[in-house]
């Protein structure tokens, strides 16, 4: 792993981190970890040949990305002002389920950059027909964007909903 690659991965842990206090919910807030998610994408995903259960890994790790972005989403306090401003702040849970997903892929890469979490990944690989080390990037950058796609989406919408005024029913 290079400098970058560290930085990205901490950015992405620590981008939930800016809701401890009450912040504001705009298209504005959803910039940055959109940034980092496309900068992500065109550093790590490259085409490669798709063989035994790569494409299943992938699903699996983007199915569990989405999961926990939801759960994060879902579990940030947001509310409306009498400005008219939508704020959020993160509680526990919302942080657990954030950097349990973003930590995971951090751990992995480091673990995957030893020599023996390199051995063992391998022999893992070998064992679930899982057919090189891309698809096992591939799946762990979709695991990333999931979980951005995911909470950034479900902020965006609370946001619009509270802006939006009810419509009342004739």
């Amino acid at each position: 792993m290079s400098t970058t690659d560290y930085i990205v991965d901490i950015l992405l842990i620590v981008v939930i981190f800016r809701q401890l206090r009450p912040s504001e919910v705009s298209v504005r807030t959803a910039i940055l970890p959109i940034a980092i998610m496309v900068w992500a994408g065109l550093h790590y995903l490259h085409g490669f040949k798709v063989g035994g259960n790569d494409v299943l890994l992938m699903v699996l790790l983007t199915a569990s990305g989405i999961a926990l972005g939801t759960l994060s989403g879902v579990t940030t306090q947001v509310w409306d002002t009498t400005s008219g401003q939508v704020l959020a702040r993160v509680g526990a849970a919302a942080m657990v389920f954030w950097v349990l997903g973003m930590g995971f892929r951090f751990a992995f890469a480091v673990y995957a950059n030893s020599a023996g979490g390199n051995a063992a990944i391998g022999r893992f690989s070998a064992h679930h027909s899982i057919t090189s080390g891309q698809a096992w990037t591939t799946a762990l950058v979709l695991m990333a964007f999931g979980e951005v796609l995911a909470r950034v989406g479900i902020m965006q919408f609370r946001r619009v909903r509270l802006q939006t005024p009810d419509v009342a029913l004739a």
